[in-house]
């Protein structure tokens, strides 16, 4: 399982040309599935609109030299290292379910595009895969059981699903069918068949319910961690309140609440 290209192997049955126009398309959706998220909501309206507004409320102009500045780290902070979690357990459980994540989606489009068969298929890229799928499940079922606010702080069920929750579920049913079709498929046993049509179906749902669920929400988070940087640089916001996740601004509470 760690070293046998799945996707060569169901080549056997599927053409490989079927499995990379089903990528392919998943891909469209969720372009196209941002794109109509941005359109409905107007979240770059918003976003341009309360950037001018900052701008002129500044006391001071930010140069192009420290917007770069700012967004580099804006890519180091938010982005690749999740710092806008203070708790450092939801951190780690984000940062294994995003690398994660990506490590899989490059691994399985390396693996239907560029090698057809097992033997042309390097070990790393099916170790990769089934890795990446193992840290989106590790951190995905640590947060969804352990981490949630509703769940860690406010007492309910772990199984009480709202919409919020559709990506995060998509995304650990795809992963998960798709581990385990691997592993049947590797081993001969059987049921695989029934998996990999779970498995395509949990998938086609996780990137088609794009405009419904949070994910694109990956896209507008670093847009908007970039703009309170700009806000902080030109002083637009040094007439808000102070951030609530500091401790010396919650009066005598020497610790942060449970959800942050």
């Amino acid at each position: 399982m760690f070293t046998s290209n799945p996707f060569a192997e169901l080549s056997a049955s599927i053409s490989p040309a079927v499995m990379q126009t089903y990528v392919v398309i998943m891909i469209l959706l969720v372009v196209g599935g941002t794109v109509f998220d941005i359109l409905h909501k107007k979240s770059a309206t918003y976003f341009f609109a309360n950037w001018r507004k900052a701008q002129s409320k500044g006391s001071k102009q930010v140069g192009s030299g420290e917007i770069v500045s700012l967004a580099v780290q804006t890519a180091i902070v938010e982005v690749a290292t999740s710092g806008e979690f203070c708790n450092a357990r939801r951190r780690l459980a984000h940062l294994l379910t995003m690398y994660g994540f990506i490590v899989y989606v490059v691994a399985t489009v390396a693996m239907v595009f560029c090698y057809q068969t097992t033997a042309e298929t390097p070990a790393i890229w099916p170790t990769l895969w089934t890795l990446g799928a193992l840290a989106v499940c590790g951190g995905g079922y640590w947060f969804w059981f352990f981490i949630r606010v509703d769940v860690a702080a406010e007492g309910n069920s772990p199984f009480r699903i709202i919409r919020a929750d559709v990506f995060i579920l998509s995304l650990l049913a795809s992963t998960t069918l798709g581990l385990i079709w691997a592993f049947l498929q590797a081993t001969g046993a059987g049921g695989s068949t029934a998996f990999l049509w779970l498995y395509v179906l949990a998938t086609t749902f996780l990137f088609g319910s794009v405009p419904w669920s949070k994910f694109s929400h990956m896209f507008f988070k670093p847009a908007a961690a970039l703009q309170k940087r700009v806000e902080n640089a030109n002083g637009s916001r040094s007439n808000l309140p102070p951030p609530v996740d500091k401790p010396e601004t919650l009066g005598s509470a020497t610790t942060l609440p449970r959800h942050y």
